[in-house]
């Protein structure tokens, strides 16, 4: 972000502080916004770098063959 730029508020942040219910349910489509995003910006990682993917893969898999309960 550029100096002097400010972020700008969303004129619906304003209402949610108001309600406790809205601000849960605020709350929540924000955070599945961001899960939704967060899954497609991994999806895409692991189509451009199929190597490193296929690495983290095994060593995933490495990780739960040698966990203990």
């Amino acid at each position: 972000m550029p100096d002097g730029e400010k972020r700008k508020r969303d004129p619906q942040d304003a209402q949610v502080q108001q309600d406790p219910e809205e601000t849960d349910a605020a709350r929540r489509r924000r955070r599945a916004q961001f899960l939704r995003e967060l899954h497609e910006a991994k999806a895409l990682r692991d189509r451009v770098q199929p190597r490193r993917a296929r690495a983290a893969r095994m060593r995933q898999a490495m990780r739960m063959r040698t966990f203990r309960w």
